[in-house]
């Protein structure tokens, strides 16, 4: 009797520890390795031991862990041959004498590296360029900036450019990239990080440096220059109150000029100009005569 109750346990325990083993989600990172977690429900109660490998290959443990509070929780393996995502791929956790197997498709679960080496600048049509570099030529690009840190706005391109149509030299520019596979290549669910940000502004140069620090470093210029103005303004008035020499000399005093009160005052200062409106001409009289029409004889 005891026999059978302790089958009992074990098969029940079995049952119990089956369903607790936990999913694993993996992904390709950078096509170069594949990182495999099983904590996606919460942190594990066992160190399992994984064995992860693609169609055609051989079965292997992991030879990097992830570890987070003592437990393990994840894997990263070589990914091996560049096209692998086009196979399945096999896993199994495994403690003690338990396991779980899983198959996974990984085409569409790949995660490449942001772009890099952005550059931006003003070219021959006076609209903005960006340029960048990225680790695929399968790649597919979104392109978000902003003018003055407003609101983002976004753009899915094909090409390593992307072009800001007149710009304003006064306003500063943020711009960053990511990319995925397209779909050409088998269009993968997952975007890059976005590429760290580059500025085009008021200094018309291409700069990596965060915006609010930029913007700080800008206003408490503005602040020094309006701050000087106004000091040279202030010493430069009471400069002039206490001198009155050198006040004469900066601001000479104008005399008030005086206007005759009448046209004929201001006639008699000119005599020339008086003498213009003298009659100086003569002209001989032409008689005038009115004809009539005399009837003629029949």
């Amino acid at each position: 009797m005891s026999v059978q109750r302790l089958l009992l346990l074990l098969y029940l325990s079995d049952g119990v520890l089956t369903k607790q083993l936990p999913e694993v989600d993996c992904i390709v990172m950078y096509l170069e390795t594949v990182r495999c977690v099983w904590n996606g429900q919460g942190p594990p109660e066992f160190n399992y031991t994984f064995h992860g490998w693609f169609h055609f290959d051989n079965e292997m443990e992991c030879p990097t862990y992830l570890w987070e509070s003592g437990t393990r929780v994840g894997c990263v393996q070589p990914y091996g041959n560049r096209e692998n995502r086009f196979n399945s791929f096999y896993t199994k956790l495994q403690y003690g004498s338990f396991n779980s197997f899983s198959t996974h498709t990984l085409k569409s679960k790949v995660k490449l590296r942001p772009p890099f080496n952005l550059t931006m600048k003003i070219g021959d049509d006076a609209n903005l360029w960006c340029y960048w570099n990225q680790t695929n030529s399968c790649e597919e690009n979104e392109v978000r900036y902003r003018t003055n840190s407003r609101e983002w706005q976004s753009s899915v391109v094909s090409s390593r450019s992307f072009c800001i149509n007149l710009p304003s030299a006064s306003s500063l520019y943020e711009l960053q990239v990511r990319g995925r596979v397209e779909s050409s290549c088998g269009e993968s669910l997952f975007w890059s990080d976005w590429s760290e940000p580059v500025l085009w502004g008021s200094n018309n140069g291409t700069a990596k440096t965060d915006p609010p620090q930029v913007s700080m470093s800008m206003s408490w210029w503005t602040l020094l220059l309006y701050s000087a103005g106004a000091l040279t303004l202030i010493l430069l008035v009471m400069m002039l109150r206490h001198r009155e020499r050198v006040r004469i000399i900066l601001l000479p005093v104008v005399p008030k000029p005086s206007f005759p009160s009448t046209i004929q005052d201001w006639l008699s200062h000119s005599k020339g100009l008086n003498e213009s409106f003298k009659q100086n001409y003569h002209e001989r009289a032409c008689p005038v005569r009115e004809y009539c029409p005399v009837p003629q004889p029949d």
